[in-house]
């Protein structure tokens, strides 16, 4: 797929006077979608930037596209698929972002139509185009968009803060008869005009992002998967955040109850049971229900019940699942099955619904691991010792990155702990190596980014990913510096 620009040179001398292009204001994201394009372009759109054209202009580049108002949405739909099967998450997230940007309109706080139809990824269908800052509600409804956004770019494992720079220009003035309020257009400027010009206006903060991605996050939603499967993307990001890949996240779809069993199917028999026959299968049940190869052994209730863990031989690679979330080792499913419960305890605790307060709750967690025969990081002395950098290490872990010594083509993938970071005033979660990833409140959401970064950026063996989610599981029922530290060690840093 070549860029035609004769059809585009065409397209734009059609626009009308009263209409100021801004369609390269983003060209960054418009050359890493055409460079997508290449891979799956099933519709032989002619290059990008005809997504953000009027109906008529767009027309010209729109290959088999005939609804013009969804040729961004098919756009970057098709980029995405191509970026999915090849494993790409930056791809991934450029066509995320490129979803999310404004499309020319006719006159300043004119809205750009929707598009009418579903995507065929749900993680594009999840968002849609900002709209012309100065049209009525753009403010709310883009802060929503770019909100979203960082959800999407959050579950597949990319950096949620990118979502900021799909941002568009500050509102122009109604009536401006040039149309052109505070825009540029550069298509000479391989960045875009709108960054390297200062023009952007963020729609929201970064503790915004950072509280959009922590609920989503804790609401196990994997980009909305609504036809009951499990996006493979996501497997590796998800299950160090302990968030489902699957459905059963989504509203209206049904989804494996906690322990672990299936939801029953209505119509899956016809069958009328004898009284003896009922009396025999509630029994079978009841013994299923009990034991169900759940080796969560854990009786505690404060906040809830630990979820069941399950271990199955059918899946050899990662046997052990807690809900829709598979594992290597029993250790990192029970670990994360007693940081659910405890992350559930504190919630009530705070919310005022546990008389006995958070002191219960870590409490109850250290019991939880104990029944496991686990310990905190913090209370496990005699699996941990101290290098000369003052860090906490796991002698086990350590030995075995360095058997290993595969972080494939990265060097670094330790976090930090720290004030100062991205301008905060509070102390953060960070990357302390060589991943590029805004700061973040929430340890699972830097953890996460890194884990899925070293199997598909990084090309890191499975064994340093097995660590990566055992210091993930780790790190996410601790809090500041010993979360960190956690993570860290676990992957012998």
């Amino acid at each position: 797929m070549k860029c035609h620009h004769t059809a585009i040179l065409a397209a734009l001398a059609g626009l009308t006077a009263a209409e100021v292009p801004q369609e390269h204001s983003h060209e960054k994201y418009l050359i890493a979608v055409n460079e997508l394009l290449q891979l799956n372009n099933p519709f032989n759109i002619a290059d990008s930037v005809f997504g953000f054209l009027g109906a008529a202009a767009a027309a010209d580049g729109a290959g088999d596209v005939t609804n013009t108002d969804c040729l961004q949405q098919i756009t970057a739909d098709s980029a995405f698929t191509g970026a999915k099967t090849a494993g790409d998450i930056d791809g991934m997230a450029n066509a995320l972002i490129f979803r999310a940007l404004e499309r020319n309109s006719l006159s300043v706080g004119e809205r750009s139509a929707l598009c009418n139809e579903t995507a065929e990824n749900p993680e594009i269908a999840a968002i849609s185009q900002h709209q012309d800052p100065a049209s009525e509600g753009a403010a709310e409804e883009n802060k929503a968009i770019t909100l979203a956004l960082a959800q999407q770019l959050a579950l597949i494992g990319a950096d949620p803060q990118l979502a900021l720079e799909s941002g568009t220009f500050p509102p122009g003035e109604i009536g401006d008869p040039t149309a052109a309020g505070f825009t540029c257009n550069d298509a000479t400027d391989p960045v875009g005009c709108i960054f390297t010009e200062n023009l952007l206006v963020p729609d929201a903060t970064p503790e915004e992002i950072d509280a959009a991605v922590a609920e989503v996050l804790a609401e196990g939603d994997a980009a909305g998967i609504a036809d009951g499967g499990v996006n493979e993307a996501l497997v590796p990001i998800c299950e160090a955040i302990g968030a489902g890949a699957g459905a059963g996240a989504d509203a209206g779809v049904v989804a494996p109850p906690a322990n672990g069993t299936a939801a029953a199917d209505p119509a899956a028999s016809e069958a009328v049971a004898t009284p003896a026959e009922e009396e025999e299968a509630a029994a079978g049940d009841e013994a299923a229900t009990a034991t169900d190869n759940n080796i969560q052994t854990f009786t505690g209730t404060l906040g809830g019940a630990a979820p069941a863990i399950v271990s199955s031989a059918a899946n050899a690679d990662r046997p052990f699942s807690v809900g829709d979330v598979t594992f290597t080792t029993d250790n990192a499913a029970l670990s994360r099955s007693c940081a659910v419960q405890n992350n559930a305890c504190f919630n009530a605790a705070n919310a005022g619904q546990l008389a006995e307060g958070t002191a219960a709750c870590s409490a109850q967690e250290d019991d939880c691991l104990a029944a496991a025969r686990l310990r905190k990081v913090r209370r496990n002395a005699r699996a941990v010792t101290r290098g000369a950098d003052g860090r906490m290490r796991f002698a086990r872990a350590a030995r075995l990155v360095r058997r290993q010594n595969d972080f494939g083509s990265c060097a670094d993938p330790s976090i930090q702990f720290a004030e100062g970071l991205d301008g905060r005033a509070e102390a953060s979660f960070g990357p302390a190596g060589d991943f590029d990833h805004g700061s973040a409140n929430n340890v699972d959401i830097i953890t996460s980014f890194i884990c899925g970064q070293l199997g598909s950026r990084c090309g890191a063996g499975e064994a340093t990913v097995a660590a990566c989610e055992d210091g993930a599981a780790a790190a996410s029922g601790l809090e500041g510096e010993q979360a960190a530290q956690a993570f860290n060690s676990a992957l012998g840093l």
